[in-house]
């Protein structure tokens, strides 16, 4: 770790020793312990190798967990670790898992108090550094794979609306465990890398060098479809256009991660983006108006959803993300509501656009609400070792957001129609060759959650 080191924080990454996560976690039972020793105390009990105990012990991926907040049912940790731990509703029916969660670090921890309960009732051990969340309290790596969700908790927005979520922090202490260790494994990152690009390029290139798989972004792309439709590989996109709810840097992500997920399959593969800019408010559909491609779109979703013309122009403060792809393509991300996540593409030799919607977001909030797709290749991941789609869309779905924020600020100036930022840094080629990764079937029922106490 060459450019980073001086950011880390010292105090919340020093050790503990295990007398001291004993004694804050005085519900520890047999198997916890045998969990934080199997690596780094059993051999020295035992004389088995390393390598012996893993093959004997370890058919399952053990995960490690690391969490900035756990506090409510809505909390992205509740939503996605309850899965790998008790399961997920794919292809119309339950699926066990495949994973054992082995260790949780809760970074806002004595706020969490639903991720504590969850720990303690399926006996998992929750430590106080990610480096011992790693190495179970070890030396050494003595996990197969790493969960971040750090999404929610009590952090603070900067003056350009980022919200200041330790995900670079996380990562980058896990990847000095990496490093200490000679070894790697998967890294699956809830949401986009960082709200700052240098550090989710970094975050990237890590990846690389490390030669660990990525994945991450919105759990949105592999959401229910209406209709249960891919857009196959090289298909001759011109232009695109996502509307769904983007009014802060966590729905925007979500809308572009949907945007990438579609026009990442358009002829040629991925090129690359040229210029990003954000334009706010009522001059937003000024724009619209003066971009016919854009304007022909969002009727043609107007009309699928049987609203009357001019639907989406009654909420004056919408929001544009306006983005230029290296190839020409052009495309934008539309604040809007009532048709949930919406994709539309103008395809050359096709008389009407592909609309496909994710709607239906689940609910109430139980032990299937929200994501299981993403979940479902979580595990995937983990168990092949294989990344489910191109880390690169992760890397740049996140730069897209991380310019579209900056587009409205010069200094400390803001203006809601923003500068058209050019983007060499986004020069990211790549081609995808995934097969369709959605939710396809019957929709989960609503089950209470698994948890081993009372809600």
């Amino acid at each position: 770790m060459a450019k980073k080191q001086s950011k880390i924080a010292t105090g919340a990454a020093d050790s503990f020793p295990i007398t001291e996560i004993m004694d804050a976690n005085p519900h520890f039972t047999r198997r916890q312990m045998l969990g934080i020793t199997g690596i780094a105390g059993l051999t020295a009990l035992t004389g088995l190798s390393t390598s012996a105990f893993g093959k004997t012990a370890q058919a399952r991926p053990r995960i490690a967990v690391l969490a900035s907040y756990w506090a409510y049912t809505r909390s992205h940790a509740d939503w996605i670790v309850n899965k790998l731990i008790d399961g997920y509703w794919w292809d119309g029916a339950y699926t066990p898992s495949r994973v054992d969660v082995v260790s949780v670090y809760i970074h806002q921890h004595d706020a969490s108090l639903l991720g504590q309960k969850v720990a303690k009732a399926k006996g998992i051990p929750v430590f106080k550094t990610v480096a011992e969340a790693l190495t179970l309290g070890g030396k050494e790596l003595a996990v197969d794979g790493v969960v971040i969700v750090a999404e929610h908790g009590e952090y603070a927005t900067d003056l350009r609306g980022h919200w200041l979520l330790p995900r670079w922090w996380i990562y980058q202490q896990v990847v000095r465990v990496f490093e200490q260790s000679k070894r790697s494994v998967p890294v699956f990152n809830d949401k986009h890398l960082s709200y700052n690009w240098d550090d989710a390029k970094w975050m990237f290139d890590k990846s690389r060098e490390l030669n660990f798989p990525l994945t991450g972004g919105s759990s949105i792309p592999v959401y229910y479809r209406k209709p249960e439709i891919e857009i196959a590989i090289d298909t001759p996109i011109k232009n695109s256009i996502v509307i769904g709810g983007a009014g802060d840097e966590g729905g925007i992500f979500h809308a572009i991660d949907v945007l990438q997920c579609f026009v990442e399959r358009r002829k040629g593969g991925e090129s690359g983006v040229k210029s990003i800019q954000s334009i706010r408010g009522p001059e937003a559909w000024k724009w619209v108006e003066r971009n016919p491609w854009a304007g022909n779109l969002l009727d043609a979703v107007a009309k699928r959803f049987d609203f009357k013309p001019g639907y989406f122009q009654e909420s004056p403060q919408t929001n544009i993300c306006v983005i230029d792809y290296n190839d020409g393509t052009k495309a934008a991300v539309i604040g809007g509501r009532g048709v949930g996540w919406t994709y539309a593409g103008e395809i050359a030799g096709q008389n009407e656009p592909t609309i496909i919607s994710m709607l239906g977001w689940a609910g109430p909030y139980d032990q299937y609400h929200a994501s299981n797709a993403q979940p479902h290749w979580i595990t995937e991941m983990m168990v092949t070792k294989k990344e489910p789609f191109n880390a690169e869309r992760l890397l740049l779905s996140t730069g897209i957001t991380n310019f579209y924020m900056e587009s409205n600020w010069e200094g400390s100036k803001y203006s809601p129609v923003g500068r058209r930022l050019e983007t060499p840094a986004l020069n990211i080629r790549y081609r995808s060759t995934r097969g369709a990764q959605f939710s396809k079937g019957e929709r989960p029922p609503a089950r209470p959650y698994i948890r081993g106490f009372d809600q």
